[in-house]
């Protein structure tokens, strides 16, 4: 008998199969891995979420946040755990630029997942320190002309909503800012309040509360409408740049080969989460709102995933960034 063939029978004899996995499923706490600081955006809703599906799942979801590399480490991460349903990854945007930003990314962003569905796609808010001078978006805008590359920008790295909200930004009205580069929304936000920064620009679920305390300052926001939350904040359409158009969604994934009936579970659990009213005021509060049903699942979120990723190769092409 060859060491292959004994290694089948093995692998039969002492790996439970997916129905039996799912019969007990989920019988400990589960992990959903967030690829950014804690107190920044996907940490927020990741803990907003995982609140609502355990209610469902009947067990805890634990966040860990696995810092770097522009989420690629806390991703990889989720790749290469056990296709068991035990450790999820909630990543946003990020997952469509990998391949565009990184030579060698060390997974696939889509073969090596197995996608549950997207949860809610952010408009992204143009915010700058409490003391900035500028009254308005295009005041902003003539004020970092005449100042050159003066003016600071957070810049959470690589392939972060905050890059590519910033990339969006410059091309829409010509500019250049000078990037200060952080590890997560968390601190680039609190230098922003500390008036360290100049301008950043952020998922509305980390600025609002801010805002409506006029901690800092809202100039535009990339949603067609304005949000009942910030209702002083125009759009960016309203304030004059109609193609500073730019929004950060968030899918919820597992490592590919999880068993279609824990997949199924978690696709359960998220539907339902979606639809809690608890949840849905929650996001209300910062600037957001869940995705209809069928986008909240595992087609919608693959079929997404990949027009994605042909729409910022080309967007990241054509800004001069080379893959690093």
């Amino acid at each position: 008998m060859t060491y292959l063939v004994r290694s089948l029978i093995l692998f039969v004899l002492l790996y439970p199969c997916g129905a039996a996995i799912a019969d007990d499923y989920p019988s400990r706490p589960v992990t959903m891995i967030v690829p950014f600081s804690a107190g920044g955006p996907g940490d927020v809703i990741a803990r907003i979420l995982g609140g609502a599906m355990s209610a469902t799942l009947k067990q805890s979801i634990v966040i860990e946040n696995v810092v770097g590399a522009g989420g690629t480490l806390g991703t990889n991460r989720v790749a290469k755990a056990a296709p068991d349903g035990y450790t999820l990854l909630l990543m946003h945007v990020g997952q469509a630029t990998a391949p565009a930003l990184y030579a060698k990314l060390p997974f696939d962003p889509v073969g090596d997942f197995a996608t549950i569905g997207l949860v809610t796609d952010v408009p992204m808010i143009l915010v700058a320190r409490p003391n900035f001078p500028a009254k308005d978006l295009k005041d902003l805008i003539a004020q970092i002309r005449n100042a050159g590359d003066k003016i600071t920008f957070g810049n959470v790295g690589l392939g972060s909503a905050s890059q590519l909200c910033g990339l969006m930004f410059m091309s829409a009205t010509d500019t250049k800012l000078t990037p200060i580069y952080y590890k997560g929304g968390g601190p680039a936000l609190n230098d922003v309040i500390a008036g360290h920064i100049d301008v950043y620009c952020d998922p509305a679920t980390g600025p609002t509360p801010y805002i409506q305390s006029s901690t800092i300052k809202g100039y535009a926001i990339t949603s067609r409408k304005r949000v009942a939350t910030l209702p002083e904040v125009p759009t960016s359409a309203e304030a004059g740049v109609p193609a500073f158009d730019v929004t950060t969604w968030y899918g919820l994934y597992a490592p590919r080969g999880t068993p279609t009936p824990v997949v199924d579970q978690l696709v359960g659990a998220l539907q339902t989460a979606l639809k809690d009213p608890a949840l849905i005021s929650r996001f209300a509060e910062l600037s957001m709102a869940p995705v209809e049903p069928e986008r909240a699942t595992p087609d919608a979120l693959e079929a997404f995933l990949k027009a994605e990723i042909g729409k910022w190769g080309k967007i990241i092409k054509a800004a001069g960034i080379e893959p690093q």
